[in-house]
């Protein structure tokens, strides 16, 4: 293990964990991830091994038989899964970020009742915001969840679902206008809905279908999906926290987290960039000597390390802001947006490092290529990151008279 990306002032337990994490993906995602992407096949042996080491419980809190670790060392151990394969590292969010907002928005009653199957894995969490006509925009969702008796009936579309086929617990935000006077702002009328289904394509329960995999030019092996809610009925005892008119805030809650998880995938891949840039550069010889003794590759080299040393410690530092119960929402944007601009510029320079070779589906450096661009856009784009720090720091710089 190299120099770069250290966090000092874990303890030992955090360590331990993050020691057995990156053996893991030396040991069993590296190897075979390179193969299963091209196929976009899901990884279902690698996914059990995560059950097996209590990924899938990690931040979930012991009473519910999870580790009850803190959003640092799930960050961390985000980042060397994403080092290995991006595509696993999703697989683990979704279902982690629809944990979080049981943990922190549910009943006592929801909590018990998924929680302790999330710990194991046995219950897999997907969360739906965006619509095919909305992007980034959450504000103007369409689809729509009407209460009739002891249920309420969904309506509406949703899209770029991850997780959508492998999961059984979907989060799906729904515009909800009971108890809301004409006038109410959008987003206090959302609410929350967890839907239990079954895993798979198709109509996986009435009411609720699941077309089939949205074929991608990088992040595979994870399925995104779109889902289709028709006539579906969900029990009132399904809304999250149990009152409707508060899921903005709870999703909003979890893509802030999300956006900590999007840091450490953009930390672990430009460090896979890097290591294999470096790697490249002292095996390749041109003009007599090996490519890394030009200078020209030499401050490439030296650009990547800066890069993904200054990504890990904005990581770092969002997520021991949530941990401390302060509000992280700039820290998180600025991580999220800065880990992964500087992952894709780590990747293209790795990637020129290899010349010819780059362009080559044998060098994994081509699967990182194409991975790196979804970190632009998942869990709010470039752009949006942008509006957020800037009204932010207007908020914290406000002229005062």
């Amino acid at each position: 293990m190299g120099r770069l990306a250290h966090t000092d002032g874990l303890t030992d337990i955090q360590r331990e964990i993050l020691a057995t994490v990156r053996e893991f993906v030396d040991k069993e995602i590296i190897p075979v991830a390179t193969e299963l992407e091209h196929r976009d096949e899901y990884p279902t042996r690698i996914v059990e091994g995560l059950k097996e080491l209590g990924l899938f419980g990690l931040m979930i809190p012991e009473e519910y038989g999870g580790l009850g670790e803190s959003l640092l060392t799930y960050a961390l151990c985000v980042e060397e899964i994403a080092r290995g394969w991006m595509s696993v590292s999703g697989i683990i969010n979704t279902h982690f970020i629809v944990a979080y907002m049981l943990k922190q928005h549910g009943t006592q009653e929801q909590r018990e009742y998924f929680l302790p199957r999330m710990a194991t894995g046995d219950v897999r969490g997907a969360f739906s915001m965006s619509e095919p006509g909305l992007g980034s925009d959450v504000s103007a969702i369409t689809s729509k969840g009407v209460r009739d008796g002891d249920d309420y009936v969904l309506n509406g579309q949703k899209m770029w679902l991850t997780n959508g086929g492998s999961s059984t617990l979907v989060a799906v935000l729904c515009r909800t206008d009971e108890g809301h006077p004409e006038g109410t702002a959008p987003h206090k009328s959302m609410t929350t809905f967890l839907i239990e289904k079954e895993p798979g394509f198709g109509q996986v329960k009435p009411g609720l279908t699941i077309p089939g995999k949205i074929d991608k030019m990088g992040y595979k092996g994870v399925d995104t999906t779109e889902l289709i809610m028709d006539g579906l009925r969900v029990p009132a005892d399904r809304v999250l926290g149990g009152a409707t008119g508060r899921g903005f805030y709870q999703m909003m809650d979890g893509v802030e987290v999300g956006r900590v998880n999007v840091a450490a995938r953009g930390c672990g891949v430009a460090q896979r960039a890097f290591e294999l840039g470096v790697s490249y550069a002292q095996q390749r010889h041109t003009f007599g000597k090996p490519i890394a003794q030009h200078q020209a590759i030499q401050f490439k080299l030296a650009e990547m390390g800066t890069k993904v040393e200054a990504a890990h410690a904005m990581m770092v530092n969002a997520a021991r802001k949530k941990d401390s119960g302060q509000r992280n929402d700039l820290e998180a944007g600025m991580a999220k947006y800065l880990a992964s601009e500087y992952c894709k510029e780590v990747v293209e320079d790795a990637f020129r490092i290899h010349g010819g070779y780059g362009f080559s589906k044998e060098y994994e450096i081509e699967r990182l290529y194409r991975e790196a661009p979804m970190l632009l856009i998942g869990e709010g784009t470039a752009e949006i990151q942008k509006m957020i720090i800037g009204r932010r720091l207007l908020e914290e710089y406000r002229i005062q008279g």
